[in-house]
């Protein structure tokens, strides 16, 4: 049986997950928000030397909260947290969030990526744009996902080219689950060999990035860091993530969901992990379809398509970014459709 994308090749394939966006194309930075219909089981993983993120001790397994309400993903680096303040009041007003008494209590993780050097205005003074930008982005949630420069991926950046947010599907037609992924690249390594062939080329799917690929040189037998003339020095960095499915797991389950999709950071991204980023990979579950009686084994399969997904999730947002100032596009950049 054959694994292929949902019908959107999205996150959004998994029914009840809608995506909103909204960016400050003067100051070369945004804000993307995943907002479940309905609260998740959810669980992080954190991998990456200089993270920045909000509300994850909430998703360990030993903690009181089961469920959250939606995830942030941002720009601007410490400025960007604030953008998960704005999506708790709007989910507030709304009467969405954990049961605490007779009040409600949104549960909104967040993370965020270094995107303060792209060459942006950052002169907002005392009011950064992220609680602005993420209650647009909430207004704007949607099935359809905006892929390159856009919501978190507008200013993002990779070792060798622009990078940016892309997201991707599998339907798995032995446990019946629908996996899919979204994810902002701004590593400090690289998205690609050094003829351009993208390190997640094995994963592609039907095209999704401009393939087929094959790799016309050899791959780069060490890391590729710091090697290219046109690389920007090394800096705040960072690729996050989620990756989300529509089986019913526990918090533990899902933390290791989390822990396998990171995986595929590695496939997709060279080096990975480093002391200058940030590396977080969230997971979601929204418990519409029942694992299988061996739930570990199904888990670690789902587990596995998870990994791809991200690795092509991320390919995908590079193929579909725009040169934005002194950043080239993967497209302009390798000659390539």
């Amino acid at each position: 049986m054959t694994i292929r994308p949902g019908p959107r090749n999205s996150i959004t394939d998994i029914a009840g997950l809608l995506v909103g966006q909204a960016e400050d194309l003067a100051a070369r930075t945004g804000v993307t928000v995943l907002l479940p219909e309905m609260r998740c089981t959810a669980a992080v993983d954190v991998r990456g030397g200089a993270p920045g993120t909000r509300d994850t001790d909430a998703l360990d397994p030993t903690c009181l909260v089961e469920a959250i309400d939606a995830v942030v993903l941002s720009g601007g680096s410490v400025h960007g947290l604030e953008a998960a303040s704005g999506v708790v009041a709007w989910l507030a007003a709304r009467g969405r969030g954990h049961p605490v008494g007779n009040v409600r209590v949104p549960i909104v993780p967040a993370a965020i990526l270094f995107d303060l050097t792209n060459g942006g205005d950052k002169g907002w003074g005392d009011t950064p744009p992220y609680r602005a930008l993420a209650l647009a982005a909430c207004d704007a949630a949607a099935a359809e996902v905006r892929q390159g420069n856009a919501g978190a991926g507008t200013g993002a950046k990779t070792a060798t080219c622009k990078g940016g947010l892309g997201t991707a599907s599998a339907v798995d037609p032995e446990t019946g689950v629908t996996v899919g992924a979204l994810v902002v690249a701004n590593p400090v390594g690289a998205v690609t060999m050094p003829d351009g062939t993208f390190w997640a080329w094995p994963w592609e799917q039907a095209g999704e990035f401009g393939g087929p690929h094959r790799p016309t040189g050899p791959a780069e037998p060490e890391p590729v860091l710091f090697r290219h003339p046109t690389q920007p020095g090394p800096g705040g960095n960072t690729t996050i993530g989620i990756v989300a499915v529509d089986a019913a797991l526990t918090k533990a389950e899902a933390q290791r969901l989390a822990i396998m999709a990171q995986d595929g950071l590695a496939r997709a991204i060279r080096p990975v992990h480093t002391p200058m980023d940030g590396d977080t990979v969230f997971a979601l579950a929204t418990g519409a379809v029942p694992l299988p009686e061996a739930r570990a084994v199904a888990l670690a399969r789902i587990g596995a398509i998870a990994a791809d997904c991200v690795a092509r999730a991320i390919a995908r947002g590079v193929w579909h970014a725009g040169t934005l100032g002194p950043h080239t596009a993967w497209r302009e950049k390798y000659g390539k459709p």
